[in-house]
């Protein structure tokens, strides 16, 4: 048993998880207490009370279709009415206008945030970095940060606004669910579906790391396409909490809800935490990063960061994701010919990037693990001056090289986000980042190059020997 620093017990040695994504799983923390043949009996057995949770419209597609039956000794409508949560957060934003955030489109980066000095839990150490569209009309995204150095106490914490997918970078996090209990360390990532009620300890003690929020849809695994049918993040690795209950009374127990951005609290008397048993296809889950299986270029020039998807909550569109949670895990580079960091370039979707542990392939220096970037639809960007001027040094005769010690992300969105006054004016806020770009020179030259007689292979290089490349 691992010894905790902070929260209650959490036997994580004994955690037990169910395999797959997009399964229907039942699970009972006592035998017996699922209904057998039909959801909703007039008695339920160990005189458990039904309640169903709905991720999607009731006449959704059967393949989009979610929900789960979750049985319980008191339903979740057993609470004082909700009030504005004293003190209010004004950091956590799903409305986004002129009225609360930025739109600019510098490049933008931050150092590492500071662990809070004041006691602070998972909650209170969430706030909004940028966004874009409603979580009012269904439709679009934030982006926020935690830092947190407590867990929390008699109090569990519902969004209703949309998904979590969170991303700890620092400090294990012990997240109890109404599924059931999930240990969620630094490499891994956890979905907390819009709606459930969940609880967040710190065993290490301080931690932070990256969240996604999605309004109105539910992220996905990409389509493979020519990949075939295995590769990139298989379903088998995603891992689902198993049945567990809490059976004591908790007295003045807070929910905290996130409604429209704004936090309300409501009193109950006994933990949310009491399912003892439940079915469905909705239901919390994690992941293992170095789990995925990266595809890669085996010959000539750089494959789009799409390849490296791991999650994908899809528009209406073909091909257009409101949110692409993409990874770049430890993997070879063999290309040929080609510069191997990611190449410069605008990009019509917009791209916020975090650092997990290691360095950046493509940044050299000032891209830290904790901190983040931010990309925006169509602002150049790609390698620092210092990265590319050693990748050009190598010439061709580079060999394979293996990345190693490293584990980037990237949120990626078709929409364009808006920044927050507090993320813009944020004494973290890494002022001197153009910089990094500027010591870049032209390497133009009007003369004829000659071209080596084994660089002309296979159609490689389609010009004469006589033409000028720079």
């Amino acid at each position: 048993m691992e010894k905790q620093t902070n929260g209650p017990d959490f036997p994580v040695h004994d955690l037990e998880y169910l395999s797959g994504f997009g399964n229907s799983f039942e699970s009972e923390a006592i035998a017996g207490a699922l209904p057998r043949g039909q959801n909703n009996p007039l008695i339920c057995p160990l005189g458990l009370y039904s309640e169903q949770i709905s991720g999607s419209s009731f006449t959704s597609p059967r393949k989009l279709n979610l929900r789960s039956w979750l049985y319980r000794i008191k339903p979740s409508v057993t609470h004082e009415p909700f009030k504005p949560r004293v003190p209010a957060h004004g950091k956590l934003v799903t409305e986004f206008d002129k009225s609360n955030s930025t739109a600019t489109p510098t490049q933008l980066r931050w150092k590492p945030a500071d662990i809070p000095d004041s006691q602070t839990d998972f909650v209170d150490g969430l706030y909004t970095v940028c966004g874009a569209g409603s979580s009012f009309l269904r439709h679009g995204y934030a982006i926020h940060m935690y830092a947190a150095n407590k867990s929390m106490e008699n109090c569990a914490f519902c969004n209703a606004d949309g998904d979590f997918l969170i991303v700890p970078q620092q400090g294990r996090l012990w997240i109890t669910t109404e599924c059931g209990r999930l240990q969620v360390s630094p490499g891994e990532v956890t979905i907390l579906p819009q709606g459930f009620r969940f609880a967040v300890n710190l065993p290490d003690g301080p931690s932070r790391g990256y969240v996604a929020e999605i309004f109105g849809t539910h992220f996905q695994l990409p389509d493979l396409g020519p990949i075939g049918a295995n590769g990139l993040a298989a379903p088998r690795d995603f891992l689902v909490p198993t049945a567990w209950f809490e059976e004591e009374s908790r007295p003045r127990y807070t929910i905290v809800q996130k409604f429209g951005g704004e936090l309300f609290a409501a009193k109950q008397e006994f933990s949310p935490f009491n399912v003892v048993a439940w079915h469905g296809n909705y239901v919390p889950f994690k992941y293992g990063l170095s789990k995925f299986c990266p595809y890669n270029t085996v010959l000539v020039d750089h494959g789009d960061p799409s390849i490296n998807t791991v999650l994908t909550a899809p528009t209406d569109k073909p091909g257009v994701a409101l949110l692409d949670f993409v990874i770049f895990p430890p993997r070879w580079l063999v290309a040929e010919h080609t510069f191997r960091p990611p190449y410069y370039h605008r990009n019509c979707m917009s791209e916020f990037m975090g650092l997990i542990h290691g360095g950046y392939e493509a940044k050299a220096d000032g891209f830290l693990p904790g901190g983040a970037s931010l990309h925006s639809c169509m602002t150049p960007h790609g390698p620092d001056t210092k990265t590319y001027e050693a990748t050009i040094a190598r010439g061709n005769e580079a060999g394979p090289h293996r990345i190693t010690d490293t584990m980037a992300f990237m949120f990626e969105s078709c929409l364009m986000p808006r920044v927050c006054p507090w993320a813009l004016e944020s004494h973290s806020m890494d002022h001197d980042y153009y910089t990094c770009w500027i010591g870049l020179k032209s390497h133009f030259v009007r003369e004829p190059v000659d071209i080596r007689s084994e660089d002309v292979q296979d159609g490689l290089i389609g010009i004469g020997a006589g033409a000028n490349r720079g």
